[in-house]
C-alpha cells in the first residue's frame, strides 16, 4: 500500500474542533448512534481541554481532515505500568484504503512508546473484518484468553 504523500499526521488541538467534530460524529454514526454534531463537538472539547485523551488527525494538504485516532491514557496494575486504550479510529470513506489508517496507528504507537507505555489495547466489532485485518497487519494480537464485559449505568 502506497502512503498518500499529501497527508500529515499531527496532534489534534482545539482549533481542529470545527473539522474534527464532523468526523467524530460520522464515527459514532458508523457504530449505530444517531448523528449529534453538538454532542460530538462538546465531547471532543472536554477531552482536549481537560487533557483526558490524545488525538491525532490525518490532514490533507488542502486542510481537510480525513481521519483521526483517539487514545485514552490508563494503567495496568498487573504490569505496574502505563498503557493506552486506542478507543477510536476513523477514516472518512473517500480516504479509506489509502494508508491513512496505518499512518494513524503508527502515530498512536509512536506516541505510546514515547511516553513509556508498555502496551496499547483496543476493541472492535466482531463483524468489522476490515479493521481486524488492519490491526493484524500492524502486529496487534487478538486476545482469546479474556472475555470483555460491560455494565450499563444508564438506561
Amino acid at each position: 500500500m502506497v502512503r498518500p504523500p499529501s497527508i500529515e499526521i499531527r496532534l489534534a488541538s482545539l482549533p481542529d474542533l470545527p473539522k474534527l467534530a464532523p468526523l467524530f460524529d460520522a464515527y459514532r454514526v458508523f457504530y449505530g448512534r444517531a448523528s449529534d454534531l453538538p454532542l460530538a463537538r462538546a465531547f471532543l472539547m472536554d477531552r482536549i481541554v481537560h487533557d483526558q485523551s490524545v488525538s491525532f488527525v490525518a490532514e490533507r494538504a488542502d486542510g481537510e481532515l480525513v481521519g483521526f485516532v483517539q487514545l485514552y491514557p490508563s494503567f495496568s496494575s498487573v504490569s505496574a505500568a502505563r498503557i493506552f486504550i486506542l478507543n477510536d479510529l476513523y477514516v472518512a470513506p473517500a480516504a479509506r484504503r489509502t494508508g491513512v489508517a496505518s499512518m494513524l496507528l503508527e502515530a498512536a504507537a509512536t506516541h505510546a512508546r514515547s511516553t513509556g507505555a508498555v502496551r496499547m489495547s483496543l476493541s472492535t466489532a466482531v463483524d468489522n473484518h476490515a479493521a481486524q485485518a488492519l490491526y493484524a497487519r500492524h502486529g496487534w494480537v487478538r486476545d482469546d484468553a479474556f472475555y470483555s464485559y460491560d455494565l450499563a449505568l444508564t438506561s
